[in-house]
């Protein structure tokens, strides 16, 4: 495989692709190959790359790169991932945005990227899960996400029932319903109240939104179970899926959503010691110190 990283900068973060810059400069003096892939959260926007870079399709490169070096927050991984996600080629993650959970290093942390020119790092593989939606015997539309599965109430309150292996786990109205992995423990998940769950872990993850019942609590599932949700046949109720957080595809009532573990994998670079626990405190507990 020739030396090759792709750098995937969100140009409403990494306003100008400065750091994009930055690293292309770091890594060329290791003698590697870089193209620039540019993730356009918002498509309707023209930003204009710096001139000198290679420019291409994410998904043209993937087959021939060693690596994915992403310029923004969670959502940008989340982009990389879906791309990535068949050819396992790993991610590393540089966060310009918010939280930055899944991101390795911060903006000032670049000095570590001779690691990578030297390739001393660590690859931490991350659970993903599948998901069906099936409408009278046929299968509606299929996915797969890193972070979550989020079921919603077109702005209504749905009634849903929730199966482990075929056997009922809850049944209850409310907003809806989140089915995530442990990376996605720290997203969506954890803000409905949700448990945070070590994101090497097997595991997947119900959350309940907003629901209308005391006894409604999160329950955390061994990765082998196929978890499937009913959504209420007596209640014509518009809902939606979101995948990660993409664009929502219309369900119905009587609709089946069918959650298991996927065969894929995204693999996250590593050239830290910074634990999960680390991550938390640093990005959680010490925001709730200083709001």
């Amino acid at each position: 495989m020739e030396r090759k990283i792709i750098l995937y900068p969100n140009a409403f973060s990494d306003v100008g692709f400065e750091m994009a810059k930055k690293v292309e400069k770091e890594l060329l003096k290791s003698g590697w190959r870089t193209v620039l892939c540019p993730a356009f959260i918002d498509t309707t926007a023209e930003v204009a790359p710096p001139s000198g870079f290679a420019l291409s399709e994410l998904e043209t490169e993937l087959n021939t790169a060693e690596m994915i070096i992403t310029f923004g927050g969670d959502g940008t991984i989340l982009r990389a991932a879906r791309a990535a996600a068949e050819t396992g080629v790993p991610i590393l993650g540089i966060n310009m945005g918010g939280k930055g959970f899944m991101a390795e290093l911060e903006a000032e942390d670049i000095g570590l990227l001779e690691s990578v020119a030297n390739r001393d790092y660590k690859i931490e593989s991350r659970m993903m899960i599948d998901v069906e939606a099936w409408r009278d015997g046929k299968i509606i539309c299929r996915d797969f996400a890193l972070n979550d599965i989020v079921i919603k109430g077109d702005n209504k309150v749905i009634d849903m029932t929730i199966y482990g292996d075929n056997e009922r786990i809850t049944h209850f109205s409310g907003d809806g319903t989140i089915l995530a992995t442990p990376t996605g423990s720290t997203a969506y998940s954890m803000s409905a109240g949700g448990p945070l769950v070590d994101p090497c872990a097997k595991n997947i993850i119900i959350t309940p939104i907003c629901a209308h019942v005391l006894e409604a609590k999160s329950f955390v599932l061994v990765s082998g179970r196929i978890v499937t949700v009913e959504i209420d046949h007596n209640k014509n109720v518009p809902a939606y899926i979101s995948v990660d957080g993409g664009d929502h595809i219309s369900i119905q009532s009587g609709d089946i959503i069918k959650v298991t573990k996927s065969e894929r994998y995204t693999q996250l670079v590593r050239l830290t010691d910074r634990s999960f626990y680390h991550r938390i405190s640093s990005k959680l507990v010490s925001q709730m110190r200083n709001p």
